[in-house]
């Protein structure tokens, strides 16, 4: 048996609106690290966005065929007298992410590039190494 509910619109829109406690000085969640990886002939093309972070406070790792990317954001102590915060939405700590290409990358060509919160890695592929017949004599 199919039962009908009926609601309001505005009742949903406004339910629990003024009944809702105010969480106030709460402790914000740890971002992630978002990236986009690009692939071409010769290089894999890496963005990470990673704002508010001073370039001098990312690291980045490259082993074979795995990166990673470690950033941290100090938190600056700027309490003035008198003042208290009411509420904190930035984060302030370590993230890091890591992952693994495809094909190993040329470490010694690597390029990093840190702009409006976005880093740019390049990657450059290692030369493949060909297999190598061996005749028995």
């Amino acid at each position: 048996m199919n039962s009908l509910i009926r609601r309001d619109p505005f009742e949903d829109i406004f339910r629990g609106f003024f009944v809702r406690p105010v969480e106030l000085g709460s402790q914000a969640e740890a971002p992630t690290l978002k990236i986009d990886v690009k692939e071409s002939e010769n290089t894999y093309l890496v963005h990470a966005e990673i704002p508010g972070v001073r370039k001098e406070d990312i690291h980045i790792n490259v082993d074979g065929p795995v990166v990673s990317i470690a950033a941290e954001r100090r938190e600056e102590k700027d309490v003035k007298e008198g003042g208290r915060i009411l509420r904190a939405e930035r984060y302030f700590g370590k993230v890091s992410r890591s992952f693994q290409l495809a094909q190993e990358v040329d470490e010694a060509q690597v390029s990093a590039k840190y702009a409006d919160g976005v880093l740019e890695l390049s990657l450059p592929k290692k030369a493949a190494t060909q297999a190598r017949r061996i005749t028995v004599q």
